[in-house]
């Protein structure tokens, strides 16, 4: 006979700690599902998540795209040369820094024994060759007159033996004569003739041949003419005088300074005459040309001008330009004044533009378009642009939002999530 147990009546009673367990256990099993869905979500929109504060994203829209600069110029002389010693010498400053001067005031002397040396040398050999010119007209005038007088002899012999054998031929006719004297008297003409001819042709050819000694010798005296006209400008050159109404801008040496030939001596500034200078990104540049229309305001208010000068080289990614105003110039000018200018090259009406940013220039053709919080990769094409905005022209409509700047760090993928918007 067995004895029953209790056993049978017994019961497993789960405990409070048990059954937090399995809602830990569910809860991680869910926890890790969600995770998953969200990788595999992410996975499938995009291989990339970039943080929304990295990126800067603007929307297209469409209005008027009004290309213009705007920067900031300084005030320049139109005119300001250097004057420069035209031979060594020492100089002697008749001015200093600041000094307006007039047209053609000395401003400085410079003393070269050298040059006026020279020059007095020169003026005594031009004097000895104008005397040789003048001795070789005379002589060209002798030359002629003797070969006139050999000539007027020779006719005066020819026209003798034409009456002699006329005379001659009436005594034969009247048997005066014989016959030889009248053929000796058409010998005594036949050389009569020829000496007549070759008189005229030495004649000829004497005065020819004077004429060109003569020639040559006013040619030699009018070289050496120049040689001392231009010494001669060297010499007046040595007194440096202002090629206009202006201000003395910097001496460039010490009183009584003994200096080489062609040193900057000073500087002049006209004041009559002002441009400004201003410098242009050197992505428009190729928008700039001489005569395109410009703004110049300042304290007195605002004055037309146009573009008078661009540099043709880049220097530290800007181009270096100048404008000249149009019509008047503004009062109170100063050398070096800060004034702002404004170049509008083009307005453009009715038209898709964006924010400018660096995916105009990195895209390659390409931009990340906003498809929900997916920034997808699309073929697009712009236009012109100014400082704030990028014309459209394919790939993108009014509405569309579109990445603008930190799209670099999206690399070749083609579509990035766009978290934290």
């Amino acid at each position: 006979m067995s004895i029953r147990d209790t056993s049978a009546q017994d019961r497993t009673i789960e405990t409070a700690s048990a059954s937090r367990r399995r809602v830990w256990i569910v809860g991680a099993v869910v926890a890790l599902a969600i995770c998953a869905g969200v990788v595999i979500s992410g996975w499938r929109g995009g291989s990339r998540s970039v943080d929304a504060e990295r990126v800067r994203i603007a929307a297209v829209t469409r209005g008027d795209l009004v290309r213009d600069l705007s920067a900031e110029g300084r005030v320049i002389a139109a005119n300001s040369p250097t004057l420069y010693a035209i031979a060594a010498g020492t100089v002697s400053l008749k001015v200093v820094a600041g000094d307006a001067v007039k047209r053609d005031q000395v401003l400085a002397e410079i003393d070269s024994p050298d040059l006026r040396s020279r020059l007095a040398q020169e003026q005594a050999t031009l004097a000895s060759l104008d005397a040789e010119a003048a001795r070789a007209v005379l002589d060209a005038e002798l030359t002629r007159a003797g070969a006139r007088k050999a000539l007027d002899q020779a006719s005066v012999d020819q026209t003798a033996a034409v009456r002699d054998l006329e005379r001659n031929r009436r005594a034969f006719e009247g048997g005066a004569v014989a016959q030889i004297d009248v053929a000796r008297a058409q010998d005594s003409l036949k050389k009569a003739e020829l000496a007549l001819a070759n008189a005229r042709k030495e004649f000829d050819l004497q005065s020819r041949g004077a004429g060109l000694d003569a020639r040559n010798k006013r040619l030699q005296a009018d070289r050496q003419r120049e040689v001392v006209v231009e010494l001669q400008r060297q010499v007046d050159a040595l007194n440096l005088r202002a090629p206009f109404d202006g201000q003395v801008g910097q001496l460039m040496i010490a009183q009584r300074a003994n200096v080489p030939a062609n040193a900057p001596v000073l500087t002049l500034v006209d004041l009559s005459q002002f441009e400004v200078e201003i410098k242009v990104p050197e992505s428009f540049a190729r928008d700039l040309g001489i005569g395109v229309p410009a703004e110049v305001q300042g304290s007195a208010g605002t004055f037309a001008a146009t573009i008078s000068a661009v540099s043709p080289e880049v220097v530290n990614g800007e181009v270096s330009s100048r404008l000249r105003f149009a019509d008047e110039q503004p009062p109170g000018l100063r050398q070096n004044q800060r004034l702002s200018a404004r170049i509008v090259l083009d307005t453009r009406r009715n038209v898709l533009m964006v924010e400018r940013g660096p995916f105009a220039e990195r895209g390659g053709g390409h931009a990340y378009v906003m498809d929900g919080d997916l920034a997808v990769r699309r073929p697009l094409r712009t236009g012109a642009s100014s400082l704030s905005s990028v014309e459209i022209l394919e790939g993108a409509e009014v509405g569309d939002r579109i990445v603008v700047s930190g799209s670099d760090q999206f690399g070749d993928t083609e579509r990035v999530r766009i978290s934290g918007l």
